[in-house]
């Protein structure tokens, strides 16, 4: 290990150690088909289960199904306008939109230029009643065909961005005026400039996990939100841990949760609680996990 390495390990350990402790992590559910991009709203959370095929719903006591498809293989869901939902199959490469009480299912399968989707993966909000969308490309590592694109309410869908080295979690800065994505296959976060027209130009590197956080050598960061405490959070695929930094990208803690990994979270409505995705058998389909409230004062 280099000097500066142990030096950036030195400090992590500090301001870990001078944070409160959170409370332990309580179950949601426990049988969850590799649970993913979920979506807090009207007292509710929405969540989808790639090895199910289906978007789940927990109102605070019971859970439920509101939407199911075999072959989407979702992995986000997130409102598109005020009365429809938008989710990413990854599977069959669409985005499909249907009414908040999951009828009137309608697929987008390519965008505005007429080229096909390719690994939709997650969502997030424009401010405007939109989304941005990312799309990974294929699971292998080689081929780097991730992009960005922008999905309007009346379901027009145009690319932003491409060449991402597998394009996942996506979050608009509370100014509006960056868009930080995850390139999960480069362990890195990047960010673009959002212009007035909604396009994206000065593309930069914001952070590499590995080196913001030691303690995530090997990062695969997956999800990503904005926080609360006006942090930026970041789940990873390759372990329990979501990384926590400032707008500067300067570390601010991790957390851990007894799960070999948390892709995606999201955060309820006041802010005191952090429900999380976590995978426990990532060998094999379904890939069972659970969803965690982790409590956050």
């Amino acid at each position: 290990m280099m000097p500066e390495v142990r030096s950036l390990a030195a400090v992590a350990a500090l301001i870990a150690s001078a944070l409160p402790a959170l409370a332990d992590p309580t179950v949601i559910d426990g049988k969850a088909a590799f649970p993913e991009g979920p979506w807090v709203e009207g007292g509710k959370l929405y969540y989808v289960q790639y090895g199910g095929n289906i978007v789940s719903v927990w109102d605070g006591s019971a859970t439920s199904t509101l939407w199911q498809q075999k072959g989407c293989g979702p992995s986000a869901i997130a409102p598109l306008g005020p009365d429809r939902f938008a989710v990413t199959c990854y599977d069959n490469g669409t985005l499909a939109l249907f009414n908040r009480d999951g009828s009137g299912t309608t697929a987008i399968g390519t965008d505005s230029s007429g080229a096909a989707l390719l690994g939709p993966n997650d969502l997030a909000p424009d401010g405007k009643g939109g989304l941005y969308v990312t799309a990974s490309g294929p699971w292998e590592s080689g081929p780097i065909v991730g992009k960005v694109y922008h999905l309007a309410p009346d379901g027009t869908l145009t690319m932003l961005a491409d060449d991402l080295h597998y394009a996942n979690g996506v979050a608009l800065a509370p100014a509006g005026d960056r868009l930080f994505v995850n390139e999960s296959e480069a362990g890195r976060v990047i960010s673009f400039a959002v212009g007035s027209d909604g396009t994206l130009s000065d593309r930069r590197l914001f952070l590499r996990v590995s080196q913001a956080d030691p303690g995530s050598p090997d990062s695969y960061p997956d999800g990503l939100k904005w926080g609360p405490d006006g942090n930026l959070w970041i789940g990873q695929y390759s372990q329990g841990r979501i990384v926590v930094v400032k707008p500067d990208g300067s570390f601010v803690a991790a957390h851990d949760l007894p799960s070999p990994a948390t892709p995606n979270f999201a955060f309820s409505a006041d802010g005191k609680h952090l429900y999380v995705m976590a995978v426990d058998d990532k060998s094999a389909a379904p890939y069972m996990g659970k969803v965690y409230d982790l409590p956050l004062d």
